[in-house]
């Protein structure tokens, strides 16, 4: 018995390591993904002279995405842990990870409320000059 308990210990290790290294590169994937689809989004939009695309909003969605996915790793590593030293770097590293996520969500929803009275700006402009 004491010898699956070990064997099923050291699979589990294998797969939260396997699953982690999986979610890492679906991380990068959807940010180096989401980094090239808003650059030529942005470009098009503006040589279309289109104002109406908002890169910060487009490219934040998926850095904000790509990063849960690379949290999602962080937490899976932490059942490989053994040592203390591992705990604390792997914690400053979900902490980074879980601060960078709050300020991209505080990004995006400021600039989706900038966007949103824009508009009625632009429109209160327009009236006051026509007076």
């Amino acid at each position: 018995m004491e010898n699956f308990m070990l064997l099923a210990e050291e699979w589990i290790g294998y797969l939260a390591l396997l699953s982690a290294g999986l979610l890492e590169i679906l991380g990068i994937g959807v940010i180096v993904f989401g980094a090239v689809r808003s650059i030529v989004l942005f470009v098009r939009a503006h040589a279309k002279k289109n104002k109406q695309y908002n890169v910060k909003i487009d490219l934040g969605n998926f850095l904000a995405l790509g990063l849960e996915f690379k949290m999602g790793a962080e937490i899976l590593k932490t059942v490989v842990i053994r040592t203390t030293e591992e705990l604390i770097i792997l914690g400053a590293i979900i902490l980074l990870r879980a601060v960078l996520a709050v300020l991209i969500h505080w990004e995006i929803k400021s600039e989706k409320k900038i966007v949103k009275e824009e508009p009625k700006s632009v429109e209160s402009k327009e009236i006051e000059q026509s007076k």
